[in-house]
Formats: C-alpha cells, sequence, structure tokens
C-alpha cells in the first residue's frame, strides 16, 4: 500500500522531545552532531535540555526540529529500507521532507532553517505580529473576517490545517480584530498563538528576498519521490520548483488540506510522520479519515510503524 513520509513544522517541538529514541537507536545522536558541525551549534543539548524559551525561538527551534525530523527518520530507517510513494513536510517541515526526498543535504537544509529563522524572527519586530488559530469556522467566513479586519494592517489566512482548523498572522492589532470578527461568525475557539511572528503572511516579504540568496547559492537535487509542496499542494520532483515554492512559501499560506487531499485522491492510503509527536496525524485524520497514520517519535510508536511497514500497511 503506498504512504508519504511527512514532516511537522514549528509547534511539534519540547525539550527532551527524543531522549527515548536516543536511548535506543545511535544514529540520533549521530544525526544531531552531523547538523550540529554544520552550523556550529549544540543541537542536541537544545532539544535534550532546553530551555524551553531558547529552543522555542524561532531561529533555534528551526534547525533543532529539522534535525529531529531526520534523527527519527534514520532510526526508522536502521531497520530497513524505505519505499514511501511521497514525501511533505508542513511549513518547515518542508525542509525535511526534501532531505528525504534526496535534494538537500542534511547540513545544506540545517544551515538554510536557521538563516530563515533569523531572517523571520528579524522581519517584524517583537511584539507587533501574531498568530492565532480559529476553530469552527468555514474558510470564507475566516477571509471575510481577515479582509473586514485588515484596515491598513496585514492579517490573513496563514495555515490551512484542516476543515475548521485554520491558522492566521499579521499585524497584532489586526490579529485581535479578526479574532473578534470570527467569534462574531460563529467560531469555536479564536485564540491568539505563542509565536514570535506573523509566519505565512505578507509581512515576511522581506524575509523572502534576504533568503533568496541563500536559496539560489546551494544546489538541489531532483527528489527521488514526488514532494507536496506547501504553497501549491502539487507534487514535484524537479528541483528549480522546489527552490522557487521554498521561497513564496515563506510569505504565503500552506496548503496542507489541500496537500492531503491531493495524497488520498492520488492512491496514498498511509502517512508515516517523522519527528516527535504525532502533531500532523490530527490534522490528517480529519482531513482523510481514510489515511492511516504512524509515527515515530518513540520507541513504541516507531516499533509499531516498522511493523506496519514490514506487514504492508
Amino acid at each position: 500500500m503506498a504512504y508519504a513520509l511527512v514532516f511537522p513544522g514549528q509547534g511539534a517541538q519540547s525539550v527532551g522531545m527524543l531522549d527515548a529514541l536516543a536511548e535506543v537507536y545511535p544514529v540520533v545522536q549521530e544525526t544531531f552532531a552531523e547538523a550540529s558541525g554544520a552550523i556550529d551549534l549544540d543541537l542536541w543539548r537544545l532539544a535534550s535540555e532546553g530551555p524551553a524559551e531558547l529552543l522555542d525561538a524561532t531561529e533555534q527551534t528551526q534547525p533543532v526540529l529539522l534535525t529531529a525530523s531526520i534523527a527519527a527518520l534514520r532510526a526508522l530507517e536502521s531497520h530497513g529500507a524505505l519505499a514511501p510513494a511521497a514525501v511533505a513536510g508542513h511549513s518547515l517541515g518542508e525542509y525535511a521532507a526534501l532531505v528525504a526526498a534526496g535534494t538537500l543535504r542534511l547540513s545544506d537544509a540545517v544551515r538554510l532553517v536557521r538563516r530563515r529563522g533569523l531572517l523571520m524572527a528579524e522581519a517584524v519586530p517583537a511584539g507587533q505580529g501574531a498568530m492565532a488559530a480559529i476553530l469552527g469556522l468555514d474558510d470564507d467566513a475566516i477571509a471575510e473576517a481577515c479582509a473586514e479586519a485588515a484596515g491598513d494592517e496585514v492579517v490573513s489566512p496563514a495555515n490551512f490545517n484542516a476543515p475548521g482548523q485554520i491558522v492566521i498572522a499579521g499585524h497584532s492589532a489586526a490579529v485581535e480584530r479578526a479574532i473578534e470578527g470570527c467569534k462574531a461568525r460563529g467560531a469555536k475557539r479564536a485564540m491568539a498563538l505563542r509565536v514570535s511572528g506573523p509566519f505565512h503572511s505578507a509581512l515576511m516579504a522581506p524575509a523572502a528576498e534576504a533568503f533568496r540568496a541563500d536559496l539560489e547559492a546551494v544546489s538541489l537535487q531532483p527528489a527521488t519521490v514526488p514532494v507536496y509542496q506547501n504553497v501549491t499542494a502539487a507534487p514535484t520532483q524537479d528541483p528549480t520548483a522546489l527552490r522557487d515554492q521554498l521561497l513564496v512559501q515563506l510569505s504565503a499560506p500552506v496548503q496542507w488540506t489541500r496537500s492531503v487531499q491531493a495524497m488520498g485522491a492520488a492512491g496514498l492510503t498511509a502517512t508515516v510522520e517523522c519527528g516527535p509527536g504525532a502533531v500532523l496525524a490530527t490534522m490528517v485524520r480529519r482531513i482523510d479519515k481514510a489515511i492511516t497514520c504512524y509515527a515515530t517519535g518513540t520507541p513504541e510508536a516507531l516499533g509499531k510503524t516498522w511493523d506496519a511497514l514490514e506487514a504492508g500497511l
């Protein structure tokens, strides 16, 4: 049966997230050592010891979580060869997906996301940008609330995570107005998120422009399997298209719902989430109940996943 490897984005991290996996699989700390050497930063110490405030800073979160995702993937691969039909990553997770597909080397990917995180943190001064989760309201109503709330500022949908689960981003005051507008339209919940910036909004355009040279300086290889991209929700193996959309992704919404729907339509019946926890599994189940979700963040979860893979899922 066909399955996709999927990789989480920011928000999946926590202090000690792969400690148990590292006790069983030496490749976990070996992967962290490789990535740490690329940017001269002790990523394992950050992942294992924190503190949380440092781990949650976007310029730290991005290289740590990317490395955690690849470490979990390599732990799974230590049991035997994998044969995914496709890969996909949510926001930052798209970089891990590209490593898994052979498009990027881990060292290059870590350097890129470290730079990406720094630029994203610098794009909007602290306190001036925000994000909020809107639950139980349809896409059109959320877009309408954002348009009404924007005024001379920016607020727009940023992550289409699942039906009835959308994240918005923009200027702090505009996000607050949009929250109230979504509540007035019947949202079950509308709440600000603890994030350091208005990611995947037009306010990230300066970061995208500054990041262009970094992306162009790195060699990308054709993907070994189709990569479902965040911006287009369409599969591609073309390195030029992959590079272009990584740049657009910074200031454009993450089309995760459409990506999962496209994978289901293409005949994929399972996802294997590589990284800590099972954040994406919750989203995938809400999008397509016919897709079975597997995880790799603990020895127990990884063992069950490998058993399923050996059995043909």
